[in-house]
């Protein structure tokens, strides 16, 4: 395959994660509009969010094992079908229950999608290119936040909640057809068993990647669920103004997956341990700066930045851990991540409902702290000769 045509479906894989991951996330952007439309509080509408991640982290445990073995544009049309669908029934759901429905349903085949896109493109490059490669998947993560969330915050600002609605479903409806055209057949080249894919659980280092992945993501997502809420209630900040703060976290995670891909190349044990110190101090700052709008801005911009580093160095925590079984390692990565999105988002409910906004904060403080001596444990008894020579 040519480096131009591979370039170009790795494009469009990552639009496809884009849209999976623009209509997973921009509902963090509506959700006061959601409390508003279904007259529910915001821990019912959290569970548009937590709900969500929930079952991408069980059907992700499961799923891209039992389908490893289905050509890889057939799982990618099936998932990105499913979407559009229901992101089409979302825009006329007459309860909060149908919505959740809706939401929930291809949410089982979120995590097919993201490991065999990740194989994919992993596939379409030579051996050292991977990692290139990898990260641009996740630039459409970030794409999502970056265009996604702030659009569909805007459009239910400016215009309704039916138009960000309308929002999430168009873009996947593109995927699809993007991938119908541009896509070639992608049959499995060399299926791995079962047992050989579940052997690598037998690891001590993969289950304190998994643990990793799981704190990491609560602690990133015990507060960016509520960030809306945070800037709405605490900050001051009105609709359009929380579109901008949206726009300005995603653009600076476009920033930190480049930063990321030099870093976890060059220095990928030092900057997991890093990562969450630093996190923890921005916290902190939120916290008492939280009540001032240009501090936060520029709190915001760094906060996006980590954001993105964070993905990245859970998705190399898990791939480099389990490198015998890749899709199963990217399903778990997929699975794990959202089981902590899922933990972080319930907790930081809970906290919200019983001691108000501004204490999530020191939740995403407790989970930053307890994935570092994860990170510490993995850093100096796995792998103790990297930490010593710069990785």
């Amino acid at each position: 395959m040519s480096r131009n045509k591979s370039s170009f479906i790795i494009f469009i894989l990552a639009f496809g994660i884009f849209g999976i991951v623009n209509t997973e996330m921009g509902f963090i952007g509506i959700l006061p509009h959601l409390t508003e439309h279904f007259h529910i509080s915001l821990s019912q509408a959290g569970l548009l969010v937590s709900l969500f991640a929930l079952a991408v982290a069980i059907s992700g445990l499961f799923m891209p094992l039992l389908l490893s073995g289905i050509n890889s544009k057939v799982l990618m049309l099936i998932a990105m079908g499913l979407f559009t669908l229901s992101g089409f029934v979302s825009i006329y759901a007459p309860s909060f229950e149908v919505l959740l429905v809706a939401r929930i349903i291809p949410a089982f085949l979120h995590p097919v999608f993201f490991s065999v896109a990740f194989v994919a493109a992993a596939n379409s490059v030579r051996e050292e290119y991977v990692a290139r490669a990898t990260s641009r998947i996740l630039m459409g993560s970030s794409a999502g936040m970056v265009i996604g969330s702030p659009i569909a915050a805007l459009l239910a600002d400016v215009l309704s909640l039916q138009a960000s609605l309308y929002f999430f479903a168009i873009v996947n409806m593109i995927a699809l057809i993007f991938i119908i055209i541009f896509v070639p057949s992608m049959p499995v080249r060399e299926k791995l068993t079962y047992g050989s894919q579940l052997s690598v659980l037998r690891k001590p280092i993969v289950w304190n990647s998994i643990i990793t992945m799981v704190l990491l993501n609560a602690g990133m997502y015990a507060t960016f669920s509520f960030f809306a809420e945070f800037l709405d209630g605490i900050t001051g900040m009105n609709g359009r103004q929380i579109s901008v703060m949206l726009f300005i976290f995603g653009t600076m995670g476009l920033i930190g997956n480049v930063i990321s891909g030099f870093l976890l190349q060059k220095r990928a044990m030092r900057t997991a341990l890093v990562f969450p110190i630093i996190f923890g101090i921005v916290y902190l700052l939120v916290f008492v700066l939280g009540d001032y709008s240009i501090p936060m801005t520029l709190l915001i911009a760094l906060w996006g930045t980590l954001y993105t580093i964070g993905l990245n160095i859970c998705q190399n925590s898990i791939t480099t851990a389990a490198f015998e079984a890749p899709t199963f390692a990217n399903g778990l990565f997929v699975a794990l991540g959202n089981m902590g999105i899922a933990l972080g988002t319930f907790v930081g409910g809970a906290v919200i409902a019983d001691f108000g906004t501004r204490s999530i904060v020191w939740i995403g403080i407790l989970f930053m702290v307890l994935s570092f001596g994860f990170i510490a444990v993995r850093a100096f008894r796995y792998n103790p000769k990297k930490v010593a020579t710069n990785d």
